[in-house]
This record gives structure tokens, sequence and C-alpha cells, in this order.
């Protein structure tokens, strides 16, 4: 807890993250789609980007979904 943030008590930020509901292959395919469209980078550019380190940070089952389905 941050005191410059929300300032959720513990228990209430903990209820949010476990009943967080996020569809990451879908993140990753519209950020995929994203860097083909706006950036024409190639499916292996933006592999390494959605899995980087110092990109988007996602899984690579995620990232390989979003370039299997780039054209979808």
């Amino acid at each position: 807890m941050s005191e410059y943030g929300e300032q959720f008590t513990e228990d209430e930020a903990q209820y949010a993250v476990d009943n967080l509901e996020a569809d990451y292959n879908y993140n990753a395919l519209q950020k995929a789609k994203a860097y083909q469209d706006d950036m024409a980078m190639s499916p292996s550019a933006i592999y390494d980007q959605l899995i980087s380190e110092y990109g988007e940070q996602f899984t690579e089952d995620e990232a390989q979904y979003a370039i299997d389905h780039l054209d979808d």
C-alpha cells in the first residue's frame, strides 16, 4: 500500500487481485496488432517485443497466441 495511491486496505487490495479477470491472450493480440499496423513489425519482432523484459512482458504462450491470431 502506498501513501500516495488509492489507500485501499490490504484486504481490499487482496480482494481485487484475487478477483481480477483479465484476458491476457486478448491483450497480447491487441498489442501485437498495434505493432503490426503502426510499426510494420514482423511477427518474430512482435513476439520478441511481447515477451521482452523491456517490452510488454507477456508470457511466451500469450505472445504465441497473439502471433498465431494476427490475421484473424
